[in-house]
């Protein structure tokens, strides 16, 4: 890339092609120099090639990213910190890296140990859905949702403008963290949530399977994403995810107490509480710091 940050003329490299790879593809198409993509699973690359996803597809990511000056990495945690291990000896010229991993302070402890040539930036786009497929892959999955970026001290302004453009290209809102902030906060805004649908599911009996509805349903689906790729993100943000457990079971502790003393009156105004804040996360006017861009 000879113009910083101008993504008309990049040519970009996707290796993963599931649900967030095959949606930023779908996302980019018409928007870089070239596309091209990589995935190990056979099934992932004939839909890709089926549906254009990308121009060309390969199961092996050295014979595509030779031509690569974009480098995204849109595997599982643990697969994306492999890939940047064996980066150097795929990819033989310059470009910037960049990871979608749901988990940043791991990553990025890889991603430095890069030689120079390369040009790293962690990221994590906050949409997805809870199957992961590339069958359920969509242009629109980022707009409108926080793209987060995460730099490193060695990243140069050039990939940060990049960086921003590409968010803005698939009509996502950059937001610039620090990578333990990032973790902390997706323990509380993602983790946590996944955890708790999973209990939840486990726990309800199956008996009152007559009487499941859409509460049930929006609160426990997230107990239906792969468990192969929740675990990487469990064992990779571990410290920070048992600090959002905690909290949450003593809230739980809270309204069990609640409810066995019978203080109606004290219940109420927690769940009025509660409520109050559920509207507060969710107000767009809110979330207008100075991390934003």
């Amino acid at each position: 890339m000879d113009d910083p940050g101008f993504l008309s003329s990049a040519r970009v490299a996707i290796l993963g092609l599931g649900l967030m790879g095959g949606s930023l593809a779908l996302a980019l198409k018409g928007k870089c120099a070239g596309l091209v993509g990589a995935d190990p699973q056979p099934y992932a690359r004939r839909l890709a090639m089926e549906g254009e996803v990308v121009e060309r597809v390969s199961a092996d990511p050295a014979e595509i990213l030779p031509e690569a000056d974009v480098v995204i990495l849109a595997a599982p945690v643990q697969a994306i910190i492999d890939l940047i291990d064996k980066l150097p000896a795929l990819h033989p010229g310059r470009a910037i890296v960049l990871d979608l991993g749901s988990t940043k302070r791991q990553i990025l402890h890889a991603m430095g140990g890069l030689p120079e040539r390369f040009d790293p930036i962690g990221g994590h786009p906050m949409c997805g859905k809870e199957k992961s497929s590339l069958a359920q892959a969509e242009a629109t999955l980022f707009q409108g949702t926080p793209f987060a970026f995460i730099p490193l001290d060695r990243t140069s302004s050039k990939a940060r403008v990049l960086a921003d453009e590409l968010a803005r290209a698939v009509g996502a809102l950059p937001l610039w963290l620090e990578a333990g902030v990032h973790d902390r906060w997706t323990a509380a805004t993602s983790h946590l949530p996944y955890l708790a649908a999973s209990a939840l599911a486990i726990c309800t009996p199956p008996e009152a399977r007559p009487l499941i509805g859409p509460g049930f349903r929006g609160t426990a689906r997230l107990a239906a994403s792969s468990p192969v790729m929740m675990l990487d993100i469990l064992a990779t943000n571990r410290e920070n995810i048992l600090a959002s457990l905690e909290n949450y079971r003593g809230q739980l502790d809270i309204l069990r107490d609640l409810l066995e003393r019978e203080d109606f009156s004290a219940l109420q105004i927690l769940l009025a509480k509660g409520a109050g804040r559920y509207e507060d996360l969710l107000n767009p006017k809110a979330n207008q710091g100075e991390a934003w861009t």
